[in-house]
């Protein structure tokens, strides 16, 4: 008896084509290489890299864009899969060694691309349904992507040259382009759905954009920092304390800076307080919250930073006093740093 023979399906559609795989993976690797850029500054950020306090939005265009071109590959992710899932009725399934790294290699990039985009799109909107820390397995996972994506593109590079090559006598060659416009019209329409949390004008057309309509959002409340203020509260700055009472005394400077999250929102707000650099100076500074546990209950505040005359222990938000949630009873507001980094219910300042 004689088994049958797999006889491999003929695939004739145009956005099967090598070419639109092409495209659409150069486009892919576009976005893809801002999302990794971008994340690495992120990161270095939170973690001690220099980082100048100017201009003081830099931190929340660079975050804009991580979060704006990580959202951008999804559906440049899907329209690459699509044009390239033939090759899974490819035999044989392995050819020879070489070919079956590559196979894995594939195999890598794809599922870590994927816990990327879907895990990066799960903390912009703030939603952890997982047990491990999202900030260090999202690092890890991108050198994987990047390393994966590298070796398939050092693979595929002459295939790429010859397939992006215009063949306009080609009768597909307007369906294969009404594909490719289709997937550029979807990546458009994700882009500016979303991207109004972080570019100001576009969040009245930004539908699927968490936004505050007009309030500075709030990421951790007091309740879930499990903060109290105590009546007797006291700023230890340096050998000096001060009370609530006599910070309000002091000369007050007020400045516009934003909050940029590291989730990608972004939002202006008009800050009044007292300078850090009249409170404490000469070093990097150390800034404690009466947060007792959480990662970000203390910070380190670079020199360059505490000196800046924009950098503020801020008492009033938006001509108001500092609510609970915002940080009372002061909270911590320098130039150009992440959203974590600026500290709230500050208790002490210390020189290091």
């Amino acid at each position: 008896m004689k088994l049958p023979v797999f006889k491999a399906p003929v695939f004739k559609a145009p956005a099967h084509h090598t070419g639109v795989t092409s495209r659409v993976g150069t486009w892919l690797g576009i976005t893809f290489g801002l999302c990794f850029v971008t994340g690495l500054i992120s990161h270095g950020v939170q973690h001690d890299w220099v980082w100048p306090t100017r201009p003081v939005d830099l931190y929340r265009v660079t975050q804009g864009v991580h979060v704006i071109s990580g959202v951008a590959s999804i559906p440049l992710l899907l329209a690459k899969l699509w044009s390239v899932y033939p090759k899974l009725f490819e035999r044989p399934l392995v050819k020879s060694v070489p070919h079956a790294l590559e196979r894995g290699s594939i195999f890598v990039l794809i599922a870590a691309s994927f816990f990327e985009l879907v895990t990066g799109l799960f903390n912009a909107a703030q939603n952890y349904p997982w047990s491990f820390y999202f900030p260090t397995v999202h690092y890890a996972v991108a050198w994987i992507v990047i390393g994966a994506l590298l070796v398939h593109v050092a693979v595929k590079i002459p295939l790429i040259r010859r397939t992006l090559e215009p063949v306009s006598e080609e009768r597909t060659i307007l369906s294969r382009r009404a594909f490719l416009r289709t997937t550029a019209l979807t990546t458009g329409v994700a882009v500016v759905a979303t991207a109004g949390v972080t570019v100001p004008w576009l969040r009245k057309i930004s539908v699927l954009a968490w936004r505050s309509d007009g309030d500075l959002p709030v990421n951790r409340t007091a309740q879930a920092a499990n903060v109290v203020v105590p009546r007797d509260w006291r700023l230890k700055a340096g050998a000096k304390s001060y009370s609530l009472a006599e910070l309000r005394a002091m000369p007050q400077t007020t400045v516009d800076l934003p909050i940029a999250c590291v989730e990608g929102w972004s939002q202006n707000a008009t800050w009044t307080g007292v300078r850090v650099s009249e409170l404490v100076s000469g070093g990097d500074v150390r800034v404690e919250s009466l947060e007792e546990d959480g990662l970000y209950r203390a910070t380190t505040l670079p020199s360059e930073f505490a000196e800046d005359p924009l950098t503020l222990l801020a008492l009033r938000l938006n001509g108001e006093e500092l609510s609970l949630d915002h940080g009372f009873p002061c909270r911590l507001i320098a130039p150009n740093r992440p959203g974590v980094l600026q500290t709230k219910w500050v208790t002490s300042l210390e020189v290091l």
